[in-house]
């Protein structure tokens, strides 16, 4: 963990991992739950226009954990329910990395979540 990360990543998330689709593309289900060390900020909420819905930023999750995911779940908090939908978790959608530009011990990724 690097110096940043030890006193900013106070807070834990869930993740379940994804285990991918099986021949005819439904899901295979999940990992069990991972707790990880993170810091979070709440987001937009959904808009509703004329032609349809837009998936809009609900969480930014801010942590080391570099195993995230597009499709994996994630829940701010701890749980050890194995299913991640009704944990009450949100889908991962997107995952920026940023650099651990003084130290190069760990990289940094924000994991977003949408409605």
């Amino acid at each position: 963990m690097s110096s940043a990360a030890n006193w900013s990543y106070t807070a834990f998330a869930t993740v379940w991992k994804a285990l991918g689709n099986d021949e005819r593309g439904d899901p295979l289900g999940y990992s069990l739950p991972v707790t990880i060390l993170c810091d979070y900020q709440g987001g937009l909420s959904k808009r509703i226009g004329s032609i349809g819905s837009e998936i809009v930023v609900k969480n930014t999750i801010w942590s080391e954990y570099a195993d995230a995911g597009s499709g994996d779940w994630i829940l701010i908090g701890v749980s050890d329910n194995p299913d991640p939908v009704e944990a009450g978790a949100d889908e991962i959608r997107q995952v920026i990395r940023y650099a651990d530009t003084f130290y190069r011990l760990a990289d940094d990724f924000a994991i977003i979540t949408g409605v």
